[in-house]
């Protein structure tokens, strides 16, 4: 007994591939011979006869695994009907008979024969499998049945005989191992080109059954929308790895991630671990109605919601920052608390809490989403006289203007098509204004030439100075690229060309300031000329010279290339050369300007005021200028949709009595009993009743004076009577 727990200890010390080889070489040197073993030293005893299950160990073999000799299977092939109803012969008992099996393996399952390896090697092309796949699937599952059977066979020999020779196993595991390597080496080199020609073949019957399709460039339909938004340019980070490298980038984020929250997973933008924990504040988001593949949402409040709306308007109208403070304690996700507030900050250079609460507040309704609400797929809309869905519109431009501001214009144009695809027909922001510069500093030329030719048709964007200058120079910017061909070079030169003449003969005044902007002084043709000098700046109508004004403000840094402005020198003579010769196309373009520009409606306006370039706001209208604007609904249309009103407040100034607006300055919370809303005042007014509450009034305020006695001795402190130190 201690004999065989020995042996089994040194066969599992021993169960590793150096040990397996020096103990198979050791047992075929050995000689077998029936001599007495000599005692020797425990540890240095030899092992005597061991087991095939020992052996197989050493050799790191399974059962099963040992090659085969010939005519060890024995194949009965029936039919599946027969088979079921014969069943496997049991003997007495219902038990089968230990010699079942042990004259060849029965294979009743005639999907046995096919290995899984091989079915899951070979594609079936349209319910049919490549000859040359069969072929290799019948030779393949041949040879492993030959090699079962030949496991058989040994197996059988073994118990008959004993161990069989180590010589002759070492020669069967090194041709197996050589059969195993050709067969590797075949199946690699054939793979690529059974691949290949199952594509082939997979294409040619695709042509077959749908057509040859016609060359050249994917028609319109197939092309994504123009206001198409990808969800990768929503987020800074993608761009800002673009220009520094993911570790510049993500540096800082990657070891707070041990310890990451898991919030919910939003696109434009991304709930920080400082900020509060995230509740329903009570917005949320309903479909109005879905027709010709337009879908319009409306954002809505509930009762909890209007509560803190309300409160909020109260704060505003208070004119003290710390209110809205305080509302933001109880209320960390109200929306237009944050948007104040981050303007609030921005005016105090806090640039950085500006646009974390920016951030917040657009977090706070990408939450409140509809289902169904998408926001790269353009079809979505969202009303902008409805005042809920206006906080998201200010959101996205505000998140806009500090991700350009940050330096990543992609992600801002990206920002500026989603806020244009809620509303384009209207444009309430008047994004068409600025989406021209975001393009023009992304260097995506391509986007902005094909939004120019798409709309041009019906919504006559060479009218704007923005787009009658941009696209040019977006043409000229293509033309300097050296990877395209020569003859597109070519082309968008001559068409970069021929947009500028046209723009500076429909706006002659926007030439000299923007030389002024680029620090360059004209010759003294144009200077002198009549056509570019003093007084076609001075001849254009007011709202044509708020638009050129917001264009040179925002863009003029674009003109200062060297390039470019050798470029638009030449174009500039052209233009003089033409005026001279008496092109009519000069006063075509004369009499449109004093009939389109008459005045600039009230999206223009309001996005003069968000976009806070002091040259355009200077030129805004007087009636304009002078009404209260504010940050959280900067300019509102006249024709608003109310879902809510907020209850008018009782002016003290309605009420003619002097006594009752002398106590209301000197107590704010003093009203005068009988005072309804919906009363109007006066007429639900007791007048002895409102007497007798200002005699109690009185009464309260005098009680409440304290008068100091300035005869009273004074104490006297002899402490403080010597001299200081």
């Amino acid at each position: 007994m201690t004999e065989r727990k020995f042996r089994r200890a040194a066969a599992r010390r021993r169960n590793t591939p150096a040990s397996r080889q020096r103990a198979v070489s050791a047992q075929a040197r050995r000689p077998l011979s029936s001599a007495p073993l000599l005692p020797v030293p425990r540890r240095q005893r030899p092992l005597g006869p061991m087991s095939r299950r020992a052996l197989r160990r050493l050799r790191g073999e399974q059962r099963g695994q040992e090659p085969l000799g010939p005519d060890a299977l024995h194949f009965v092939l029936r039919d599946d009907d027969d088979a079921e109803e014969e069943g496997p012969k049991r003997g007495p008992g219902g038990r089968r008979p230990r010699d079942a099996g042990k004259e060849g393996v029965r294979v009743n399952n005639r999907f046995e024969l096919i290995d899984v390896e091989d079915l899951e090697e070979g594609p079936v092309v349209n319910g049919e499998r490549p000859d040359c796949l069969l072929a290799d699937t019948v030779v393949s599952g041949s040879k492993r049945r030959s090699q079962s059977g030949s496991a058989a066979t040994k197996k059988d020999g073994e118990v008959a005989g004993g161990a069989a020779p180590p010589e002759q196993s070492n020669a069967s595991g090194k041709l197996r191992r050589k059969k195993k390597k050709q067969k590797n080496k075949r199946s690699a080199a054939g793979a690529p080109e059974n691949g290949l020609e199952d594509i082939d073949r997979i294409l040619e019957r695709i042509e077959d059954g749908s057509g040859s399709r016609p060359l050249g460039p994917p028609p319109l339909s197939s092309k994504k929308h123009v206001l198409y938004v990808e969800h990768r340019h929503l987020n800074p980070d993608t761009e800002l790895k673009r220009y520094f490298g993911a570790r510049a980038v993500l540096g800082e984020q990657r070891p707070r991630q041990r310890q990451r929250v898991y919030p919910k997973c939003t696109w434009l933008t991304t709930a920080k671990s400082t900020w509060p924990r995230y509740t329903k504040p009570g917005l949320s988001m309903r479909l109005l109605q879905s027709r010709k593949g337009l879908s319009c949402f409306a954002f809505e409040h509930n009762e909890e919601y209007q509560q803190t709306q309300l409160r909020f308007l109260s704060a505003v109208e208070s004119m003290e920052p710390n209110n809205i403070v305080v509302l933001l304690q109880t209320s960390p996700y109200h929306v237009d608390s944050l948007l104040q507030l981050s303007d609030a900050c921005r005016f105090q250079e806090d640039q950085e809490m500006a646009r974390d609460l920016v951030e917040r507040a657009l977090y706070s309704m990408e939450c409140a989403f509809h289902p169904l609400f998408s926001l790269t797929s353009g079809t979505c809309r969202l009303d902008y006289r409805r005042p809920e869905n206006r906080s998201f519109y200010l959101a996205l431009y505000k998140q806009m203007s500090f991700l350009e501001k940050r330096g990543c214009p992609r992600t801002a144009l990206e920002y500026c098509k989603l806020i244009l695809s809620l509303e384009p027909d209207e444009d309430p922001l008047c994004m068409l204004l600025l989406i021209d510069h975001l393009a023009l500093r992304a260097r995506n030329y391509e986007y902005l030439i094909r939004l120019f030719q798409e709309w041009e048709a019906h919504r006559n964007l060479s009218q704007l100075p923005n787009f009658a200058f941009s696209v040019p120079l977006a043409y000229f910017l293509l033309s300097q690229q050296a990877d395209l061909p020569e003859q597109e070079l070519t082309c968008a030169r001559e068409k970069a060309s021929l947009l500028l003449r046209q723009a500076l003969t429909m706006f002659p005044g926007v030439l000299m300031p923007l030389l002024g902007y680029c620090s360059v002084r004209p010759d003294a043709t144009v200077t002198c000329h009549h056509f570019f000098g003093p007084e076609a700046e001075i001849s254009q109508p007011p709202a044509l010279s708020q638009l050129v004004s917001l264009y040179l403000g925002r863009s003029h840094f674009l003109w200062k290339e060297p390039a470019t402005i050798s470029w638009l020198e030449e174009t500039v003579r052209e233009v003089l050369q033409a005026v001279d010769a008496g092109d009519p196309a000069v006063e075509a373009c004369e009499s449109r300007r004093k009939v389109l520009y008459q005045r600039a409606p009230r999206n223009i306006h309001r996005h003069v005021i968000l976009s806070e370039i002091k040259e355009a706001v200077a030129a805004l209208p007087p009636d304009v200028s002078s009404q209260p604007v504010l940050g959280f609904d900067p300019l509102p249309p006249v024709d608003t949709i109310y879902s809510y009103v907020r209850p008018e407040r009782l002016s003290p100034v309605s009420h003619g009595n002097t006594i009752a607006l002398f106590f209301r300055s000197l107590l704010p919370n003093y009203t005068m009993e009988g005072e309804r809303p919906e009363d109007g005042g006066a007429e639900g007014l007791d007048h002895q009743q409102g007497l007798n509450r200002l005699m109690l009034a009185v009464r309260d305020m005098m009680a409440n004076f304290h008068f100091h006695d300035l005869e009273a001795p004074r104490e006297d402190h002899p402490e403080g009577d010597g001299e200081w130190d």
